[in-house]
């Protein structure tokens, strides 16, 4: 199930080109969640757009966020059902750098998401 959502939500996070999006499995190394999905967009705006689409598509799937923060941020943060998306502003997403904090998880290639 969480993989369906990974694919929903890269779908969404590309329709509004979301930069930089990448997947990491994370199950079996955390109880926080199965999957991470990161991306970047090139204003407030952006962000705050990417989230919405998220949000929408995931919502038309019948599926509802269990949790959203950062509105009025550079980093805005949903959690569907074991998957935890982070949008984040460049520099934000730089100095948090998460990719490196889970750098023991699994990137997915994203195209293969895609089709």
């Amino acid at each position: 199930m969480s993989l369906d959502i990974v694919k929903k939500i890269v779908k969404a996070l590309d329709d509004k080109i979301g930069n930089d999006i990448q997947v990491i499995r994370i199950e079996g190394l955390t109880i926080v969640a199965d999957y991470f999905v990161i991306a970047t967009g090139n204003s407030t705006t952006h962000v705050r757009a990417l989230a919405d689409e998220v949000e929408y598509q995931l919502e038309e799937a019948g599926i509802k966020a269990d949790h959203v923060e950062g509105k009025a941020t550079g980093w805005m943060l949903l959690e569907y059902q074991g998957v935890i998306v982070h949008i984040f502003l460049e520099e934000t997403r730089n100095y948090y750098n998460i990719e490196r904090l889970w750098e023991d998880g699994t990137k997915l290639d994203i195209s293969e998401l895609l089709d």
